[in-house]
């Protein structure tokens, strides 16, 4: 019975080759997969699947957001106001190097129930230098789907005391990758050297060469986000940031770039020659001051462009919605308002991410054989347009909605939310333990 599962929808967006929207119909979902999308009328010859009827919801895909930090949830609202080296050296990094094992996991647990009730299914996450196995603990526990690593760094003068030696980072790496890489059909590796200015070139090579061992696996870092830091990199190895990552031989179709705002054509032709993709995060960008990244020329160009939310202490929160809505609006007074329409910035937040992270063949688009990552949401409240229609669907869900329209969230066919709740978490426990957690935390990091 618990295998096979028939949701009834208003309105399906499908995200399929010819971005139907459907009407009128249901999907089966069995072990896990979607099976068959029938007509309503036709529910009746399904006696033996599990019933989900949501009336006038909509059925979308899930969200993929392929640039955030679980790691930096417990420290939302206690890095504002600066800019990223600051950011980094005063705060962030004395934090994360305060985690112990318990501190980590209810960060964890906190940035994955904001990310499930907010209806983001898979996630790329960059982890932190110590206890990493505990991140890995709660995406299993949560059923999430993400591709996630240690964070890696052999190199630290903001914060010296916060890295590990070389051989260290990869030896902790490459046992991490054994036993997490691929071991329940949700969960792959993602290598996640966290930038130029805090890895060797040894760490960044080898990193991607021990990649050949994890096929799927993705090659996660940071690249041009601050303009002091691509003058840093400028004056260490006499290149810019993509020029010198494409001179070490890390970039290809599995290397994800978060930010890439100060790129110049140069560096925006190698990407596209080495189909590199580029994870946007505008609320962090704008946050910290850093920029606007030039979206339209890369997706111009033909280059992958997928949706993150980064880190809570850069955000303050961790809803898609949000950077939906950014990424379309921050570029209309550059580009004019014609620019990044909210169909082209919710396939960034489905089907690219997936694209971004090779499961587009798996996840992203409502199509049967396709994973059943599903969310439902109620768009009839007062933050939506009075006559919704499939003209305003994308503005609907791009301009409008929030959190609070989300309803229901399936991953691989299991449901994770339900009327807006956790069936995971229970949200209070974990507010109550995180703020205990967080006093000890910044004593440890005094």
């Amino acid at each position: 019975m618990k295998n096979k599962k028939l949701i009834i929808a208003q309105a399906i967006v499908t995200n399929n080759q010819n971005d139907e929207i459907l009407r009128d119909k249901a999907v089966l979902v069995e072990n896990g997969f979607i099976s068959k999308i029938i007509d309503q009328k036709e529910i009746t010859s399904y006696p033996d699947y599990e019933k989900h009827d949501f009336g006038n919801h909509v059925l979308i895909p899930g969200f993929v957001q392929t640039h955030i930090h679980l790691c930096q949830t417990l420290f939302r609202g206690l890095a504002d106001d600066l800019e990223l080296l600051d950011w980094l050296q005063l705060r962030i990094f004395p934090f994360e190097n305060a985690h112990n094992a318990k501190s980590l996991r209810f960060s964890a647990q906190l940035g994955i129930h904001e990310l499930q009730t907010s209806g983001t299914t898979t996630l790329l996450d960059m982890g932190t230098v110590n206890h990493q196995e505990v991140i890995f603990d709660e995406l299993i526990r949560s059923k999430m789907r993400a591709i996630a690593g240690k964070c890696m760094m052999d190199y630290n003068d903001l914060y010296p005391s916060f890295k590990k030696s070389t051989r260290e980072e990869l030896d902790y790496t490459v046992s991490l990758a054994e036993e997490f890489h691929d071991i329940n059909g949700k969960i792959r590796y993602g290598f996640a050297p966290r930038f130029v200015l805090s890895c060797s070139e040894e760490l960044l090579i080898e990193t991607k060469q021990i990649m050949k061992d994890f096929p799927g696996s993705i090659y996660h870092t940071h690249s041009s986000e601050n303009k002091s830091e691509v003058e840093e990199v400028r004056k260490r190895f006499g290149k810019e940031n993509i020029e010198y990552f494409n001179s070490i031989g890390v970039l290809d179709d599995h290397t994800v770039l978060a930010h890439c705002i100060h790129v110049n054509d140069s560096e925006m032709k190698t990407m596209k020659k080495q189909n590199s993709r580029v994870s946007h995060c505008p609320s962090s960008n704008l946050k910290l001051g850093s920029g606007i990244a030039n979206i339209p020329k890369y997706l111009s160009e033909g280059i992958n462009v997928s949706l993150g939310a980064d880190g809570a202490p850069c955000n303050n929160n961790l809803s898609v919605f949000n950077e939906m809505r950014l990424a379309a609006l921050i570029q209309k007074p550059i580009h004019g308002p014609t620019s990044m329409d909210a169909k082209t910035v919710f396939k960034l937040a489905t089907i690219e991410g997936a694209r971004a992270l090779h499961l587009e063949n798996e996840i992203g688009s409502i199509k049967v054989g396709k994973k059943a990552d599903i969310v439902l949401l109620n768009l009839e409240k007062a933050n939506q347009s009075v006559l919704s229609n499939d003209e305003n669907i994308y503005s609907d869900i791009v301009y409008s909605a929030s959190k609070e329209n989300v309803s229901s969230v399936f991953i691989q066919g299991d449901q994770v939310v339900v009327n807006g709740k956790s069936l995971i978490y229970d949200e209070g426990e974990i507010i109550s333990n995180s703020k205990a957690e967080l006093k000890k935390l910044m004593e440890r990091a005094v």
